[in-house]
């Protein structure tokens, strides 16, 4: 078996704050402004549609509840609901 030596401090002095030369962060790649608006208006048609599909799958979840606890009180059941 391979045994590996560390030095914690070495390690510590790498990933710490003054590890990096350079200190000022490198900028991200300017895209032109049009572009920039189409990926925004793309982002959020895609968040509002997945929205949409998640609240479609809450109610179904929803229904498929009322239906048991219906079926458990017709069976005599009695179910308490929290109030909030």
């Amino acid at each position: 078996m391979v045994e590996i030596k560390t030095n914690k401090d070495s390690l510590e002095k790498a990933l710490g704050p003054g590890s990096n030369q350079n200190t000022e962060k490198p900028k991200a790649p300017q895209m032109p402004k049009e572009m920039e608006i189409g990926f925004h208006q793309g982002a959020i048609t895609t968040l509002v549609n997945e929205r949409n599909e998640l609240i479609k799958m809450a109610q179904n979840v929803e229904a498929i509840v009322q239906a048991h606890i219906k079926r458990l009180e017709e069976l005599g059941v009695k179910i308490q609901t929290k109030k909030e």
